[in-house]
């Protein structure tokens, strides 16, 4: 039995906490992986967060967690307080189980930053296995660089390819490969299974963030760590854009943007691989301006970002991202959607191929920020039409909880769409 707590008004607190500091719905919403509408259902009791956003909310906004249910663990009593406007009570009830079995898992993580907490992660989440990887990584012997490099780029196109499940599964040992490779090398050797074991440490940061996991944070701090020990200014770049990312999540804007104009200034323009990689912090560096609010900043990125992939000839093999237009026409939008103003964004996407994108996870990226300017105008019709294509391109990425926000924020507008239900019970955004 859990304890008896006084309900609390979950709405209220976030309102209050949000008002008190000057954020918007739509800043808040960035933060967390939610459009402003859903916040003001959140806002209303109407729509119950992901106990992973809440506490990203509570973080952003410097609220106790406690606070959201009267203990630092949540029990039924407390979670339940929020009423979701669903088809069912079956329906609501099913959620609720859902909602509790991870309030548990992620607020255990929260407090003691380890141990098994992720056994209890709703199944089917790719990232469910990295925490305890990340503070415990499996023995393994050390291999050869070639053999290294190979599985790194095997987890590389499996990332492309938004293959997350198999990703998941395979980094755990290979962070672990990577380390005993790199803790018995010395020389040269040392530094290239350095800057290895730096990308195996991207991929996990860009998984871990794709599912809101905390573990995002620890491992872009150690792939940089392991990026500065290979000398190469490559990989410090993939991996300063990755813990940039979890700084603007944690509500830390203004941060990332100087940090990732920091190390920008210091990447060679004129060599073609390091200038395709400042290209990639240009942007990163937009669109954390962007959710801070500050367009001016935004803007001023992007237009440097534009100017340099013009310069630039067609540059492949870029680890997670391109410097490409199509790619800064893509966070043009997604900044212009975190900036309230959508409607910037449509000529944009109206002149965007996203079929000439390199990968299934660049183009589902490109529908979801397509999805999101629609949504932000009101169109359901075409945000279900993005988010297809989301899924066409990427079964797996739909799944991610920014995306069944977006489905369930959706699913309960005024206006109905045919088909969406059938997709939310689909993409796990209501329970069948």
């Amino acid at each position: 039995m859990g304890q008896t707590h006084e309900r609390v008004d979950i709405g209220a607190i976030i309102r209050g906490a949000r008002a008190t500091a000057r954020i918007t719905q739509m800043r808040l919403g960035a933060t967390c992986g939610y459009s402003a509408s859903a916040i003001s259902r959140i806002e209303a009791n109407k729509l119950r967060p992901e106990p992973s956003a809440l506490l990203r909310m509570c973080e952003v906004l410097g609220i106790p967690p406690e606070r959201m249910g009267g203990s630092a663990v949540p029990d039924e009593a407390s979670v339940a307080t929020v009423t979701v406007v669903g088809p069912s009570d079956e329906e609501d009830a099913v959620r609720r189980r859902k909602l509790l079995t991870g309030a548990i898992a992620t607020t255990a993580t929260a407090i003691v930053g380890t141990g098994t907490a992720s056994a209890a992660t709703p199944p089917g989440d790719p990232a469910a296995g990295l925490e305890d990887a990340l503070f415990r990584l499996p023995d393994a012997e050390p291999a050869g660089l070639p053999m290294l490099t190979a599985r790194t780029a095997a987890a590389r196109k499996a990332f492309r390819a938004a293959h997350y499940t198999d990703l998941g599964r395979a980094l755990p040992s290979l962070l672990a490969t990577a380390a005993a490779t790199r803790d018995v090398a010395t020389g040269q050797a040392r530094q290239q299974a350095s800057a290895v074991l730096a990308r195996a440490y991207v991929l996990t940061a860009e998984l871990a963030s794709k599912q809101h996991s905390d573990a995002a944070w620890v491992a872009a701090d150690r792939a940089l760590s392991a990026a500065r020990d290979s000398g190469s200014p490559i990989p410090v770049g993939e991996a300063s854009r990755v813990l940039a990312i979890t700084m603007r999540r944690s509500g830390r804007c203004s941060a990332a943007v100087h940090f990732l104009t920091r190390e920008a200034a210091e990447l060679d323009a004129a060599e073609q691989r390091t200038a395709a990689v400042r290209t990639t912090l240009l942007l990163t560096a937009a669109y954390s301006a962007a959710t801070g609010g500050d367009r001016s900043t935004a803007l001023a990125l992007l237009d440097e970002a534009e100017e340099d992939v013009e310069r630039l000839p067609d540059v492949a093999g870029l680890f997670t991202v391109e410097a490409t237009r199509a790619q800064v026409d893509v966070y043009r939008i997604g900044a212009l959607n975190v900036l309230g103003t959508p409607d910037e964004g449509l000529k944009v996407a109206a002149g965007l191929n996203i079929g000439y994108m390199v990968s299934p996870e660049r183009r589902a990226r490109a529908w979801t920020d397509v999805a999101r300017m629609h949504h932000a105008l009101g169109d359901g019709a075409k945000t279900f039409a993005a988010l297809r294509h989301v899924e066409q391109e990427a079964p797996q990425e739909v799944r991610r909880p920014a995306l069944r926000a977006l489905t369930s924020d959706l699913l309960y507008a005024p206006s109905r769409v045919q088909g969406l239900r059938e997709f939310a019970v689909r993409t796990g955004a209501l329970a069948a």
